[in-house]
């Protein structure tokens, strides 16, 4: 049991398990209701895993930059970038001779999280720019961005095809739930059967240490943001996908610190080290079944931002040494107090 405690993967766990439990009393049990229809699984379980399939997959990639000591705010430019190009690709506004091919606009979309994951880690690894300044810039100009390719407009599209990224279904189950499934078995493949995943954390650590013992940091910083912005491009298709189009105002807006906030709960620590894919993934279905279970409640959804921000408050308070070990103190003085 002590082993099982020990496991990054316990605590969040635990904290899933625990709200999903609140959410069973609250409703008398329906909220674990699944229904059949046309061969396809529906309830709000299935609801969690597509919805929350985006902060899933940014969850894998943002686990890999965090670990590295960094952090990358502009996951959810990223997001609007690549929507808006694959959008407008399929819906032939640029790239005519594409033919609006789906296929080539995903592949293009991938393409442009690439490039934009590239950028941030030359600023990062290469001008040696503060993670979250070389990020703030591309979170400021993304936008712009994907309004320039859009040309400003919404961009909709009635593509069956692309719609299935979000909305189709494979064995009865969300599609986004086996593209979250693909993206995680990558990055266990990375980090687990190769030296990567070493490098990873030995940065995090000391990347001046990992440097002196050969490990090429700034190479394999490069990957980890290319690999991020990969995920927040892949993010971003699913998105547009789900509503049919580009809206480049609104698409992946705030997303970043829900993808953050992911990570930390699944104890990941901000200053880098020690990570886990699978406690980031159970740290993004917590974010979502928050967010569903307030919604599906009918409590307002402004109230969703304030429990996010309680969640945060109570993460930095369990990261900090100095509050931990006074928390200790506290409850240690009790306990001899009770004995006595």
């Amino acid at each position: 049991m002590k082993r099982l405690r020990d496991r990054m993967e316990y605590r969040p766990l635990v904290s899933l398990l625990v709200i999903l439990l609140l959410c069973g009393i609250i409703s008398g049990g329906s909220f674990f209701k699944i229904s059949v229809v046309d061969g396809h699984l529906y309830g709000r379980l299935l609801d969690i895993l597509r919805n929350g399939s985006r902060y899933m997959i940014l969850a894998v990639g943002m686990t890999m930059v965090l670990a590295t000591g960094g952090t990358d705010i502009s996951v959810g430019s990223v997001m609007a970038i690549s929507g808006a190009l694959a959008c407008s690709i399929v819906d032939r506004r640029i790239l005519l001779g594409l033919n609006g091919n789906v296929f080539a606009a995903v592949v293009l979309a991938l393409g442009i999280g690439a490039v934009c994951g590239a950028w941030n880690g030359f600023l990062v690894a290469k001008l040696k720019v503060q993670p979250i300044v070389a990020t703030l810039i591309l979170m400021t100009a993304g936008r712009g961005i994907a309004q320039l390719i859009a040309d400003g407009k919404i961009v909709t599209i009635t593509s069956d095809a692309y719609y299935h990224i979000s909305g189709g279904y494979i064995a009865g189950l969300p599609v986004p739930m086996y593209i979250a499934a693909l993206m995680l078995a990558l990055a266990l493949l990375l980090t687990k059967k190769t030296a990567f995943g070493l490098a990873v954390e030995s940065i995090g650590v000391n990347a001046d240490s990992a440097r002196l013992a050969g490990i090429a940091v700034e190479k394999n910083l490069w990957l980890i943001y290319v690999f991020c912005g990969v995920c927040a491009a892949l993010a971003g298709l699913i998105e547009s996908a789900g509503i049919k189009g580009a809206d480049c105002n609104n698409c992946g807006l705030m997303i970043e610190m829900d993808g953050i906030l992911a990570v930390a709960i699944g104890g990941t620590s901000l200053s880098g080290g020690r990570f886990s894919f699978v406690s980031s993934i159970i740290g993004a279905l917590v974010v979502q079944t928050i967010t569903t279970m307030i919604l599906a409640f009918g409590v307002a959804p402004e109230v969703i931002r304030v429990f996010k921000a309680l969640i945060v408050i109570v993460v930095c308070l369990a990261q900090s040494p100095a509050f931990m070990s006074r928390l200790k103190g506290v409850l240690d003085k009790k306990r001899v107090v009770a004995q006595g």
